[in-house]
């Protein structure tokens, strides 16, 4: 029997892993995993990604042995790794899921795909979320998300049998215990970042369904109350530690229990709104599926030009990404992701309006800074999200977020600041979401020199954002913009209302917003 080669991506387990159990059927199996440098050099790739992902391989690794198997490691750029390994073991096919990545591992895979054609090995791909690859029309794209999360979750086949990759194979392997610590363009610290693995998100799943959810619905939108009420699960999704169907299917029965208790009470109507929120997470990265090339460009070419991509102040972006406006609120939640890798989605979205409107930045750097602090990046909904807040989509409302106001309405009594921002920790309620407007003497009274121990705001919030409007109402003016937006409309916008909210008459489409997981 030929070897059969399972390579891991973005799927760091081995429960509902058809890849692994179609080897498993066939053939001794040989796992692997490449850190592949090329990968790596990318700028949207961050040591904090790697960290999640070297924890999770420890696992994976573990798990894998249980079923009499190795996790084989090699650091090396496909398809050279490829050529060599197959040299060495001969495997007859590789086994993976489909992956919807960056733009980088999408021209990998074409490389892959044609380089299996040419050396006669079979390149076995499986959906993994509900995304469908070449998928004609959108019309139908809801029913093949909810099949493929209602179909039975993979189990494997008990014991496998191991491929033996022969002696020089074993001495390329990197050793799992012994992994790098560092990966990655972004190299920011992340102390609060969230443990990688799969025993670490089966306990954020029980945690969230059985405790932490109840007020997910009422508390998702602040940033005070969103670590605890939010699942936090999104990394776990993004690197495969569960796998979405595993998610849904416990998601629903405990959702059934909830409506058999009280079909009104918190946890019914939490657990509800949870539900749009997986559905939402396959929409997105559908998009990047169906125009890889919304990475790196307006995703409604009509809205080219409305930003020069290539004269982004530095001093602003600089500011805006250390957490350093001059904007409260705004640089309490940049530091709390900093920190810990994650923040609430409404609060991404306001960073990015932010970024987009106040600041007046191209949105492609911003993205990228965003990209290697965010802990659980995938590139499908990072790069639809961003253009949807920054507004070059063509067929969302604009979502220009009022910061003093998202303050007031989010961390009323400014604890959130505080905890943040030390230099702001004396200054009461009434003072610390405008803290510009303290005269000379309260400043000294509650500790704070503005523009030495914190900075002046970089822009007029108010003024700025007049500007911005005034600057994509002439924009529109100029142009004709119904074609493409029917463009990108038919391809992209969903036709079928959100779980949690019907679509009205008059209501732009479900989905422009929270993807709370």
């Amino acid at each position: 029997m030929s070897p059969q080669l399972v390579w891991f991506k973005r799927d760091l387990r081995v429960a509902d892993h058809a890849p692994l159990a179609r080897a498993m059927a066939a053939g001794p199996v040989l796992p692997v995993y490449f850190i592949e440098p090329g990968y790596w050099s990318q700028p949207d790739t961050a040591t904090r990604h790697w960290a999640f992902i070297r924890e999770s391989l420890m696992e994976l690794a573990a798990a894998l042995a249980d079923r009499g198997l190795r996790l084989w490691v090699f650091e090396a750029d496909l398809p050279d790794a490829l050529e060599w390994l197959h040299g060495e073991v001969g495997f007859a096919a590789i086994h993976a899921h489909e992956e919807t990545g960056n733009g980088w591992t999408y021209a990998r895979d074409r490389v892959v795909g044609a380089w299996c054609r040419q050396a006669g090995v079979a390149f076995e791909q499986t959906p993994q979320f509900g995304v469908v690859r070449r998928l004609a029309s959108r019309d139908a794209w809801a029913g093949h998300w909810e099949r493929r999360m209602k179909a039975p979750v993979v189990t494997l086949p008990g014991q496998a049998m191991a491929a033996d990759p022969g002696a020089t194979v074993r001495a390329a392997a990197v050793d799992v215990q012994a992994l790098p610590n560092e990966y990655g363009v972004g190299r920011t610290a992340c102390p609060g970042r969230q443990t990688g693995g799969r025993a670490a998100g089966e306990d954020l799943l029980a945690s969230f369904l059985t405790e932490r959810g109840e007020t997910y619905r009422q508390g998702m939108a602040s940033p005070v109350s969103a670590w605890q009420v939010c699942s936090r699960l999104s990394p776990h999704i993004a690197y495969g530690t569960l796998s979405l169907r595993e998610i849904v299917q416990t998601h629903r029965r405990r959702w059934t229990e909830a409506r058999a208790e009280a079909p009104r009470s918190r946890w019914a109507q939490s657990l509800k709104s949870f539900e749009s929120r997986l559905h939402w997470h396959c929409h997105f990265i559908q998009k990047l599926e169906d125009e890889p090339a919304i990475e790196h460009r307006n995703m409604h070419r009509g809205y080219d030009g409305l930003r020069d991509e290539t004269s982004t102040d530095p001093a602003r972006l600089a500011a805006w990404i250390e957490g350093r406006t001059g904007l409260p609120f705004v640089d309490a939640c940049m530091r709390q992701l900093r920190a810990e890798g994650w923040i609430n989605f409404r609060m991404r979205a306001m960073l990015v309006a932010i970024s987009s409107y106040h600041l007046w930045m191209h949105w492609r750097d911003p993205a990228l800074q965003l990209a290697r602090l965010f802990t659980d990046y995938e590139p499908g909904i990072h790069y639809c999200q961003f253009q949807m807040q920054s507004g070059t989509t063509g067929i969302n409302t604009l979502r220009i977020y009022n910061p003093v106001k998202q303050s007031r309405d989010q961390d009323p009594d400014g604890a959130y600041i505080r905890r943040w921002i030390p230099a702001l920790a004396d200054v009461p309620a009434d003072w610390i979401h405008e803290p510009w407007r303290l005269p000379a003497s309260l400043q000294q009274r509650y500790g704070v020199r503005l523009d030495q121990d914190y900075p002046l705001p970089v822009v007029d919030h108010e003024q700025a954002v007049r500007e911005a409007r005034a600057r994509i109402k002439a924009h529109r003016a100029s142009r004709d913009l119904r074609r493409e937006s029917e463009r990108v409309r038919r391809k992209h916008a969903s036709r079928s209302p959100s779980p949690e909210r019907p679509r009205r008459k008059g209501r732009a489409a479900p989905g422009q917003g929270e993807l709370d997981l």
